[in-house]
């Protein structure tokens, strides 16, 4: 169960990514066969490149990944290493959880408002409802990567000390 949730959005990527093949794969070959298309998949395929991009965004957080601008960072003696990743990672943090708030906010939004998505005529929050699980998420592993590297930083201080 453990690697089930260390690999949560790698799972979900992945199984994201094959439902889209699949879909644009069905869609050409249909197209190809009867000059139609499936009308809706153009709505399904852009919410799950969006679901693609947050999940992606889970996943390079927790390996440290992410844009960085790291001058000042490289420039700092240990201990304004220290102070200087946990002010980018609480700031980060801060940036998500706001993020995760509008989203929840959308989709009570669209929820209460019953609105449609425009092809299938789905509840729209059933597209939107993964949003801020997704931004959670990023800050779960925004946190375990400052953890873990703080981690180092504090090893590699011991160990130049000692």
């Amino acid at each position: 169960m453990r690697a089930v949730l260390d690999d949560a959005e790698k799972l979900l990527c992945a199984l994201i990514l094959l439902a889209m093949t699949v879909l644009g794969f069905l869609n050409i070959i249909v197209r190809y066969l009867t000059s139609y298309s499936f009308a809706a998949t153009e709505e399904i395929l852009i919410n799950g490149f969006l679901l693609l991009t947050i999940f992606g965004a889970a996943i390079a957080a927790r390996r440290g990944e992410h844009l960085a601008v790291t001058l000042v960072f490289d420039m700092l003696p240990g201990r304004g290493r220290q102070v200087l990743l946990w002010l980018s990672t609480g700031l980060s943090v801060l940036l998500m959880l706001l993020s995760a708030w509008y989203c929840f906010q959308l989709v009570q939004n669209q929820f209460q408002s019953g609105v449609v998505s425009p092809g299938l005529q789905v509840p729209a929050w059933y597209y939107t409802v993964g949003l801020p699980l997704g931004f959670l998420l990023i800050v779960v592993r925004l946190v375990q990567h400052a953890i873990r590297t703080s981690r180092q930083m504090s090893g590699q201080e011991a160990g130049h000390h000692g």
